[in-house]
């Protein structure tokens, strides 16, 4: 399991870290801001997740060569954001397939430490969410966690539910983490290609 989690933080760290450098293409920063935000995406929920649960520690001052995977990510973005046509699309994808590979990673970090069900469930959301949150809040952005009504924290509270119930059902580790992130992925994806949606709160006039 202390493997395949290991080897699902660099995954996760990977893809937000591009997601990172391509919103900082957007807002036209520089090499160091592209590397900035790229850092910021890629840690920043991870971290969070291992100061709550006073891991010592936090993952990436245990493994530096995480910010290196970060940097490397920041200035392959730097010298080829302009081909992608529609880097929000891109944006948008990748931070999926980042969602769903850190869920699973999150919520296995607070199973391996012995937390219980829902510390494990708000853990994988955390590690999920806050880095893209941070991103969107340094460059002005609406976050995509908070856009009305879309399947971004239910995704995420989703997958670590699934992780969770695998658990409970007694299946084998990597199916455990496979579960979760197809099930967040899945969700995800079905709010972005066929626009699945959440009802949102809609004010009425008070009654006179």
């Amino acid at each position: 399991m202390n493997a395949a989690l290991a080897a699902l933080d660099y995954a996760s760290v990977l893809v937000f870290a591009l997601t990172g450098a391509l919103v900082a293409s957007r807002a036209q920063l520089d090499i160091i801001g592209f590397a900035f935000l790229a850092c910021l995406t890629a840690v920043g929920g991870g971290t969070i997740r291992d100061v709550l649960l006073d891991r010592n520690p936090v993952f990436w001052v245990a493994q530096p060569s995480y910010l290196g995977v970060a940097v490397a990510a920041a200035a392959l973005v730097f010298f080829s954001a302009h081909r992608f046509e529609s880097r929000q699309r891109a944006i948008l994808w990748l931070d999926a397939c980042a969602l769903a590979v850190a869920v699973a990673a999150g919520a296995g970090v607070a199973q391996s430490l012995g937390q219980p069900a829902p510390v494990v469930v708000i853990m994988g959301m955390i590690t999920g969410c806050m880095g893209g949150l941070m991103r969107d809040v340094v460059v002005g952005q609406v976050p995509l966690v908070l856009k009305q009504g879309e399947l971004y924290v239910s995704a995420a509270f989703a997958g670590a539910g699934a992780f969770v119930a695998a658990s409970w059902v007694g299946l084998p580790a990597l199916a455990i983490l496979g579960l979760s992130a197809c099930a967040t992925f899945v969700l995800r994806a079905g709010s972005i290609r066929l626009g699945w949606r959440l009802p949102v709160y809609k004010p009425r006039p008070p009654r006179s």
